[in-house]
């Protein structure tokens, strides 16, 4: 095998797909979900580590949600789709973590009473799920994909491209 058609054990860990949603995925969504602690209920008066604990674990969940969707699109063909995204495989990993999030949402803050809004969240029709978590599934999906399909694009150069194109 020719030396610059190797990949190294570090571009393999970085090129997986799963690592790079989930490492993307959790550091926007702790953003968002910081962001929208004043729409939960007393979770602005919650001990600063506390929040930061609640919002950590949330921001994983997300992650996980993602790594979900994802398989759940790749059902279509292959894990490499987010490389040449398609309309298919897109809509379904939008509409699987939409609906995962409604529905967590939607025990969260009835039958299990996990937690619930403050007065300020804007709430869905009908079902009265939070408008936020389901924008968050709108808005951050792009970007994380974006991020993801960069990572993994650049990982799977052979030893050494990513060098030369940065030299020349």
């Amino acid at each position: 095998m020719n030396p610059e058609e190797r990949t190294s054990g570090w571009q393999r860990l970085t090129g997986n797909p799963e690592l790079n949603l989930l490492f993307f995925s959790f550091l926007l969504n702790f953003v968002w979900e910081m962001w929208q602690v004043p729409y939960y209920q007393d979770m602005e008066r919650a001990p600063h580590f506390e929040a930061v604990r609640i919002c950590t674990r949330a921001s994983l969940g997300d992650g996980l949600i993602s790594v979900i969707a994802f398989w759940t699109a790749a059902l279509q063909g292959t894990r490499r789709w987010h490389l040449e995204p398609r309309a298919g495989p897109w809509l379904i990993y939008l509409a699987t973590g939409v609906a995962i999030t409604v529905v967590l949402e939607w025990l969260a803050t009835g039958p299990l009473e996990r937690w619930s809004y403050a007065g300020a969240m804007p709430r869905l029709p009908l079902i009265g799920t939070g408008l936020l978590p389901v924008l968050q599934w709108l808005l951050l999906p792009p970007l994380t994909l974006a991020l993801m399909r960069r990572q993994t694009r650049n990982a799977h150069r052979p030893c050494g491209a990513a060098r030369a194109g940065r030299e020349r």
